[in-house]
């Protein structure tokens, strides 16, 4: 291992401290370290590495903040084969596995080359508009369209690999990576799926017919889905974090993605125990 690249979440109030503390201790040990130009702005450095570019210059990524940090980091390695190592600074994540009191002993591991990763399924998702795309987006969690507060049902025709599924008229629609599963997907019931199981989940948001439940379709699926309405505010999104509106008429297709995104593992725990600790499984 020489060269690592860090991010952090910003505002975040420890995480620039924390930062760099590892990059001292990184460094002492004769790894050179790389920063995104938020953090070496807020370490005084005379200049840092655009966040787009970072990854292909470094051997691995660190995150320092939470899952919503690290998938933001995720879709700028798009298809670059650097894994990630997440480090949580509050509470136990579902991707950023590694706690602040295991950082300096998995740091140990990490540089001797001692260590293993998890391959999660990205997904790429279109937004065509009268045949034209006019959005394009790499996902890690889940694809989402939904309609605003005051908007009323959507009519969302979907088909899977050109076969007709069903037209849900709902609140909207999740399509989910297993990474994905145990976020939105999951509060809409969607079901928990384990990482290693390449596959695709629909779930409808509030569907209209009870009987619409959520369907486990293969990763090899492209899923279609035209929106219409008329006069209604619809959004998509993507992982919850960047996104668009809609028009009546337009086509999201979703797709597996020839990128993945590689996540070092925690060698202290496995991702039942973490689904048993985020899900309070067992307790009282």
């Amino acid at each position: 291992m020489h060269q690592i690249g860090i991010y952090i979440k910003h505002n975040h109030p420890d995480a620039v401290r924390i930062a760099a503390e590892a990059t001292d201790w990184l460094q002492k040990r004769g790894v050179s370290v790389l920063h995104e130009s938020y953090l070496a702005e807020a370490l005084g450095h005379s200049r840092g590495v655009a966040s787009h570019d970072l990854p292909d210059l470094v051997d691995m990524i660190m995150v320092f903040g939470g899952d919503g940090t690290l998938i933001s980091v995720a879709r700028e390695i798009n298809r670059r084969k650097v894994p990630i190592l997440g480090v949580n600074l509050g509470r136990l994540g579902f991707l950023t596995e590694i706690t602040l009191d295991e950082l300096f002993p998995v740091l140990e591991h990490v540089i001797e080359g001692d260590y293993t990763l998890s391959s999660r399924l990205m997904l790429e998702a279109q937004v065509l508009r009268d045949g034209e795309v006019v959005g394009s987006f790499l996902v890690l969690n889940d694809v989402v369209i939904n309609k605003g507060a005051l908007a009323r049902i959507i009519d969302m025709e979907t088909v899977v690999n050109d076969d007709y599924l069903t037209t849900f008229r709902a609140d909207g629609l999740i399509i989910s990576s297993p990474t994905g599963s145990t976020a939105y997907n999951l509060a809409a019931g969607g079901p928990i799926i384990y990482p290693g199981i390449n596959c695709l989940v629909i779930s409808p948001i509030c569907p209209h017919m009870l009987t619409n439940r959520p369907l486990i379709v293969a990763d090899s699926a492209v899923i279609r889905i035209e929106v219409k309405f008329q006069d209604e505010e619809v959004m998509f999104t993507a992982d919850g974090q960047v996104g668009m509106p809609l028009q009546g008429r337009d086509v999201v297709e979703v797709r597996k993605s020839k990128a993945s995104t590689l996540l070092v593992k925690s060698p202290n725990r496995d991702y039942f125990e973490v689904l048993r600790t985020k899900l309070r499984w067992g307790e009282g």
